[in-house]
């Protein structure tokens, strides 16, 4: 079995970018399990779990496993981060013309994935180390979020989902309600450390007042909600249909989780939530370009010099044909100017290929030629 195919196949990269957005949004659910639990401190220190060793002992029972457990799963984002970054250094796309169809884009978006998993460990190492700081907890999850966005937005490239032009008006759209949905995000962290579930009993919170929080918050979710359905609208899209759906049963579970008095069970549902509509609203954002004048009848411009250095267009001048003549016009020109070529005509191998390229919305079909040529 070849298992350098888990990386090389053409398949493979849009797996693993999937492999890694779910892998981002679990560690979201399992390190809200952590303070939920109120097993934030279970393994007391960082990068050990105690002063004398890196795991868990049965005296720190269930609280030190949880913790422990969540620190593992972070070399499993790792391992699937740095698969990823491999898939995508050895992908080549075959509608690119250039680089040997090495897409930079792809590469650098999965090495700074990559690069994130660690980094975030980091963060949550400092965040144990000054006792589960209310603002540093925050930090730690709005890191995810962000790499969750990333991760998205390499499955979008790597399954080559190209944006819909549109309007420079309408193509705003979308980002303002990107930046509105991260608005309701921040505050909605800042409010969770306003509340209880800190992550251990003995954590104070940040001090502000989680009922005019909550106020803040709700005012920021209609307004994303608004933006979303706007983008139902004017854009017609089913996706935004779709995160519209989403950030409707996120928005009840909130409503329910703070009339309930915060259940573990649905500030979990929460948690997913919110990674589902940041992930969601990530593709969202990048889903509209703005339309140019013109664009739908120009070629793109590779292509098209590519085209012209190898497109065979006719008969070559001051070369003779197999049968030693020259062609009319090549004669004409040579009388003209006094020179008398001996090159013969070479046999001509042409390769023809067909690539497809996107412009504008617009597909046009350049056949490319190249030619073998041997003097005499």
């Amino acid at each position: 079995m070849d298992l350098t195919r888990l990386v090389r196949s053409p398949r493979a990269l849009p797996r693993w970018a999937v492999a890694s957005l779910v892998a981002n949004i679990g560690i979201v659910v399992t390190g809200g399990l952590v303070r939920l639990t109120g097993s934030g401190l279970g393994c007391p220190t960082w990068p050990r779990c105690t002063d004398e060793s890196f795991v868990s002992h049965p005296e720190l029972g269930l609280h030190g496993a949880i913790e422990f457990g969540n620190r593992m799963l972070t070399f499993v984002l790792i391992v699937i981060a740095v698969l990823t970054f491999v898939s995508a250094a050895l992908y080549r796309d075959p509608d690119r013309l250039t680089r040997g169809g090495r897409r930079r884009d792809l590469f650098w978006l999965a090495g700074v994935l990559a690069l994130g998993i660690p980094a975030q460990g980091v963060v949550g190492g400092v965040t144990v180390l000054t006792d589960l700081n209310p603002y540093l907890v925050g930090l730690h999850l709005l890191l995810s979020m962000v790499l969750i966005s990333l991760a998205v937005w390499l499955v979008r490239l790597s399954r080559h989902l190209t944006a819909r032009s549109v309007s420079p008006a309408l193509a705003v759209l979308p980002w303002v309600t990107l930046a509105l949905l991260w608005v309701t995000v921040v505050i909605g962290t800042v409010l969770t450390g306003s509340g209880p579930h800190a992550g251990d009993a003995d954590v104070p919170r940040n001090g502000l007042s989680p009922v005019l929080l909550t106020h803040v918050h709700t005012a920021a979710v209609y307004a994303t909600g608004a933006g979303t359905l706007a983008c139902v609208v004017l854009l017609r899209s089913r996706a935004a249909l779709l995160l519209l759906a989403v950030e409707g049963v996120q928005a009840g579970i909130g409503a329910a989780q703070y009339h309930l008095g915060l259940p573990i069970g649905l500030v979990l549902l929460h948690l997913l939530g919110a990674s589902m509509a940041t992930g969601g609203r990530a593709r969202r954002g990048r889903s509209g370009r703005r339309s140019r004048p013109g664009a739908a009848g120009r070629v793109d411009e590779a292509a098209q010099q590519h085209h012209r250095r190898t497109a065979y267009a006719g008969p070559i001048r001051g070369v003779r044909d197999d049968h030693g003549e020259q062609p009319d016009s090549d004669r004409e020109q040579g009388h003209r100017g006094g020179a008398d070529r001996s090159t013969s005509r070479s046999q001509v191998k042409a390769l023809t290929y067909a690539d497809v390229t996107e412009v504008g919305g617009v597909r046009s079909q350049v056949c490319l030629r190249s030619l073998s040529q041997r003097r005499a």
